[in-house]
C-alpha cells in the first residue's frame, strides 16, 4: 500500500498550485454545508465529478474514492431515516460524498510535500500568536497519510467479515474499523510524544 495518493499528470488541476487548491477546498467545503437545497448539492456533486474527467481520471478512479466508505454513508442515511427525515439523511450523505471527492481530487492532483509546504507557509503568519507552523504541518501530514491507512483497514475488515458471512452488517463493519482506527491514532500520538515533539 502506498502512502502517496498523488497521481502524476499534466492536466490544469495538476499544474495548479497547492495553495489555491487547498483554499478552494476550504471555501467549497464551507459553502457546501451552508447550502440546504438537495438539488444544488447534487449539482455540486456532479460538478466535482466532472473535475475528475478534467484531471484525466477514469470514472473508476472516482468510484474508488467512495467505495471504502459506502457503509459509513449507509449508516448515516439509515440513522437519519430511522430517527429523523430521509431527505435530510440523503442531503447529508450527498454533502459528505461531495466533500470527500473534493478532498480526494486535491490529494490525487497534488503532491503531499507541496500541500504540507503550502500549509506551513500559510500558518507562518500566526507564529506571533503562538502557533507553531511546523506542528500544524505535521498534523496535516499525518492526516493525509492516515487516509489510505484507514481505507486499507476498511478493506481488510470487509474481507474478514465477508469470510464470516457478515458482509451485509453495518455494525460488524463499523465497530472493528472504529476500534482499529482509535488504536492506530493512539499509537501515533505515543510515537510523537516519545520523540519530544510536544516540548
Amino acid at each position: 500500500m502506498t502512502l502517496e495518493l498523488y497521481r502524476a499528470g499534466t492536466s490544469p488541476l495538476h499544474r495548479l498550485g497547492a495553495g489555491p487548491k487547498l483554499l478552494g477546498l476550504c471555501v467549497g467545503g464551507t459553502s457546501l454545508f451552508c447550502v440546504f437545497s438537495l438539488p444544488i448539492v447534487i449539482l455540486g456533486l456532479a460538478g466535482v465529478s466532472s473535475l475528475y474527467l478534467v484531471a484525466g481520471f477514469a470514472p473508476r478512479v472516482l468510484v474508488a474514492q467512495l467505495r471504502p466508505v459506502w457503509w459509513v454513508f449507509l449508516l448515516i442515511f439509515g440513522a437519519q431515516a430511522a430517527f429523523g427525515n430521509g431527505l435530510t439523511g440523503l442531503l447529508l450523505v450527498m454533502r459528505l460524498a461531495t466533500l470527500l471527492l473534493m478532498a480526494c481530487l486535491v490529494t490525487l492532483t497534488t503532491r503531499s510535500s507541496d500541500m504540507i509546504d503550502a500549509i506551513t507557509r500559510a500558518f507562518a503568519v500566526l507564529r506571533p500568536l503562538g502557533v507553531n507552523p511546523a506542528r500544524v504541518g505535521l498534523t496535516f501530514s499525518l492526516t493525509l497519510r492516515f487516509l489510505p491507512v484507514l481505507a486499507q483497514t476498511s478493506a481488510e475488515v470487509r474481507e474478514a467479515q465477508r469470510a464470516r458471512g457478515l458482509e451485509g452488517s453495518v455494525i460488524a463493519m463499523a465497530i472493528p474499523v472504529t476500534v482499529r482506527t482509535l488504536k492506530m491514532a493512539n499509537e501515533i500520538a505515543e510515537a510523537i510524544e516519545a520523540r519530544g515533539f510536544e516540548e
